[in-house]
């Protein structure tokens, strides 16, 4: 399913506190973790769609970078998140 507006809303809500804390790091991973997840199955059916495998790899890198930079400010707050959106089992 693609991300739609209602459930970016629930995502902003869930992991930035407030409506208005999109910029919160938190919340960018999770939004690319949910987009990565629709990605990933569009990729698997569409073999030859290079355009969004490519688009898929930059942005498992942006939430690579994202996820650097919780794990080197707060330790606690990186091991909730990865628990919260089921990452590195």
């Amino acid at each position: 399913m693609k991300l739609t507006k209602e459930r970016k809303e629930q995502i902003i809500a869930e992991f930035g506190g407030t409506a208005a804390n999109t910029g919160a790091a938190e919340v960018q991973v999770a939004i690319f973790t949910e987009r990565i997840n629709y990605l990933t199955s569009h990729v698997q059916t569409h073999k030859k769609d290079h355009h969004t495998r490519r688009g898929l790899i930059n942005l498992v890198n942006k939430r690579r970078k994202l996820l650097d930079y919780i794990r080197r400010n707060d330790q606690k707050k990186y091991q909730e998140l990865l628990q919260r959106l089921e990452l590195r089992k």
